[in-house]
């Protein structure tokens, strides 16, 4: 009767001696830690003179330059850090944009199937007999809106959609402008109106740009949403 023993046993292998794995890092940094630093500051102080010690006031000066050194350091990673978070929050806020309209200057009415089309007219100064009027893609007079007197600053409008007789236009884009008297002259004054937004974008030197069919602008040129 013979009895084989089996070398492949669990439990024999669990006993043996297991190769030993050193870990590594993977990267090996060159920046000097706090460690290091003080590593050599106790090497300078073994290696020192006796009879010509290190002066106290360059050796508070040396840490003083360290900590100094490391502080901006974890300030900068810090900043780092701050400006990753505000940037991932301004393209939250961005994306709540889309779908909205922005004031921007612009003589095109976009005028649609049932409701209003708004805009401002920007006077600089205050100005008399104001109108605001309103031509179609064939350059037919559709609209004169009457605004009278109006001090200075932007003066909103607001257009029904509809003719001189009362009647509704179809949707689409018109022309707008405005015009008035400052000091006895007649004058055109600019012109903003709506917007679609329709995309934003994030960029990292001009901040947030929004996109309309118009083309695209920085939010800070925006004068309003709605």
């Amino acid at each position: 009767m013979s009895n084989d023993i089996s070398t492949s046993s669990s439990y024999l292998d669990s006993i043996t001696w297991q190769d030993t794995q050193v870990a590594t890092a993977d990267e090996e940094s060159d920046a000097l830690t706090q460690e290091d630093f003080f590593s050599l500051l106790t090497q300078q102080l073994s290696y020192q003179d006796p009879s010509n010690p290190a002066d106290n006031d360059q050796m508070i000066a040396q840490m003083t330059n360290f900590t100094m050194a490391q502080g901006i350091t974890d300030l900068n990673t810090n900043f780092e850090s701050l400006a990753s978070s505000m940037t991932s929050n301004s393209a939250l806020q961005a994306s709540t944009l889309v779908g909205k309209q922005a004031l921007l200057e612009s003589n095109s009415l976009d005028l649609n199937e049932t409701g209003d089309a708004k805009g401002s007219a920007v006077a600089e100064a205050a100005v008399d007999n104001l109108k605001i009027k309103v031509t179609d893609a064939s350059g037919q007079l559709v609209k004169t809106i009457d605004m009278g007197s109006q001090p200075a600053g932007a003066v909103r409008f607001t257009w029904d959609g509809t003719n001189e007789d009362g009647e509704r236009l179809p949707e689409g884009e018109y022309t707008v402008s405005a015009e008035g008297s400052t000091d006895g002259e007649f004058s055109s004054l600019p012109i903003a109106t709506f917007k679609n937004i329709e995309s934003v974008n994030i960029n990292g030197s001009s901040g947030i740009i929004i996109n309309t069919k118009e083309g695209a602008v920085r939010l800070t040129d925006v004068a309003e949403i709605a």
